[in-house]
């Protein structure tokens, strides 16, 4: 048996107040510009000669005041603030060398850097992942982003990769004492996906001013993603890893050599040939 028009007049409100319906506005149109009823056009289909059935209507649910200060919308609800719009990759690099080239120091440039906005990465990371080591020693790594070990601990290569780079340091008599260690990018991108070129030449600048500031006598870029941002290189990092390339800081050139990523070498043991050699060669040019 269907249902009586009674019980679905009521299953009807019932719905209108889970979508939100609080008012009842009455069953003639209403202007709202003037507040005055709209007269029925000629068009208007005829009251029936007959009432329906009564129905009972809930009393409405009482509306909040509207907020000084808000205009337009439904009366008693606030309407949002819009959220600014981020700037765009251009301004977001021109904001990034000007904030970049007002570090005087390391401790400056983590600072500007920590409340720099312009880097969409820093909204979904834990925290701004800047460096570890010694920012006097001679020797610079240079990674391309923190991965989650880094996002949780605040510092760069300190997970399974980081790990590697240790031995690898200790293999030539060097530690983080003798060492300083970066990343292009100081978030970590989400899913430890690859930092799209927008998000690497935002935050080159920075990395650049570090290096600068740095000023160490080597430095090596770990995986072609570095050696490509840092030095312009088109070529693949087993082409180009061993090589000595010079990098201008503005101020003077530094010698620089790509190698291998520790990560790289997790999934390639066999490459740590090579690796082995291009650490050879830098421990031969820091006793220059």
């Amino acid at each position: 048996m269907p249902p009586d028009r009674t019980t679905a007049a009521r299953d009807l409100l019932a719905f209108y107040l889970e979508a939100g319906v609080d008012a009842v506005v009455g069953e003639e149109p209403v202007n709202r510009l003037t507040g005055e009823a709209v007269p029925a056009g000629p068009a208007a289909s005829p009251a029936p000669e007959t009432d329906p059935p009564a129905i009972a209507v809930p009393p409405p649910l009482p509306t909040l005041p509207p907020k000084a200060g808000r205009s337009g919308g439904f009366a008693g609800i606030e309407r949002p603030t819009p959220a600014a719009a981020p700037p765009s990759p251009e301004a977001a690099v021109m904001a990034a060398r000007e904030a970049a080239r007002s570090a005087a120091s390391i401790a400056d440039l983590r600072a500007i850097l920590s409340r720099f906005e312009g880097c969409a990465l820093r909204t979904t990371a834990t925290q701004l992942v800047f460096a570890d080591g010694n920012p006097e020693a001679r020797l610079m790594f240079v990674g391309e982003a923190p991965g989650r070990e880094e996002d949780l601990e605040g510092l760069p290569f300190v997970g399974p990769s980081g790990k590697l780079l240790d031995r690898m340091l200790a293999a030539i008599g060097l530690d983080r004492t003798t060492a300083y260690i970066a990343n292009i990018v100081p978030w970590r991108p989400p899913g430890n996906r690859t930092p799209t070129p927008q998000e690497s030449q935002i935050c080159l600048p920075f990395i650049r001013r570090q290096i600068e500031l740095a000023d160490p006598d080597v430095l090596v870029c770990l995986g072609g993603p570095s050696a490509s941002t840092l030095l312009g290189i088109t070529d693949g990092i087993l082409k180009t890893r061993g090589r000595w390339f010079s990098f201008d800081t503005g101020t003077r050139e530094i010698r620089a050599m790509p190698t291998l990523h520790p990560a790289y070498l997790l999934r390639q043991p066999l490459q740590k040939r090579l690796a082995w050699r291009d650490f050879l060669a830098i421990k031969k040019a820091l006793t220059r």
